[in-house]
């Protein structure tokens, strides 16, 4: 059992980081297989297709996120700081996929959504319910920012959509440039957007 559950994993890590640094297009069963060092009986023995990998893969991936995000949004930390902190998170990541293979890899949830979108309902669906995830950790800090008074919100829940597609539009645009300088004005634009001063964060 715990065989089976480590080629599994291998497989959902491989997937993830073979999809991000490239496309979905582009990586077949074999590439996985290969890097994972997994043969293709075993690979269909844990998932029926490539695309139940991937949405698998994208899943494994928020859940291992998943407490990065509480801590980045916790209630005791001011929700001004949450945003901040979620900006420098954001760069701090893409320069570390820049640094370790070279180029700017984008969004993986943004990326293989706008890639399949029209071809893979069920990969669609996935990239649609992370990044829905990822919104409400937005719109609770923006709720809460609204609440001490220190940003106006009339919708939480639309500012929130706004801040995290401008964010996935810079980042999309720092991989068409593949220059992670692009990313610097982040905290600017996003603070821009919500009507709000820059907080001093700690280091």
């Amino acid at each position: 059992m715990k065989r089976e559950s480590d080629t599994k994993q291998k497989l959902l890590n491989t997937a993830l980081e073979l999809i991000w640094e490239n496309s979905y297009g582009s990586v077949s069963v074999d590439d996985i297989c290969n890097r994972a060092g997994v043969n293709k009986g075993s690979f269909y023995y844990a998932f029926k297709s490539k695309s139940d990998l991937a949405a698998a893969a994208y899943e494994d991936h928020w859940n291992k996120k998943r407490a990065l995000m509480d801590g980045l949004f916790s209630s005791q930390i001011p929700p001004l700081e949450r945003l901040e902190k979620y900006c420098d998170r954001i760069v701090q990541d893409q320069t570390a996929k820049y640094e370790k293979f070279g180029k700017m890899c984008g969004c993986p949830f943004a990326s293989i959504g706008s890639e399949l979108s029209t071809q893979d309902e069920q990969i669609r669906r996935k990239a649609h319910e992370l990044s829905e995830r990822t919104m409400k950790y937005l719109a609770s800090a923006l709720r809460d920012a609204d609440t001490e008074g220190s940003v106006h919100v009339k919708d939480p829940v639309e500012l929130a959509r706004e801040v995290f597609c401008y964010a996935n539009g810079l980042i999309a645009h720092a991989k068409v440039e593949n220059e992670p300088n692009v990313l610097n004005c982040l905290k600017d634009g996003v603070f821009r957007l919500i009507g709000a001063s820059r907080v001093a964060v700690p280091a």
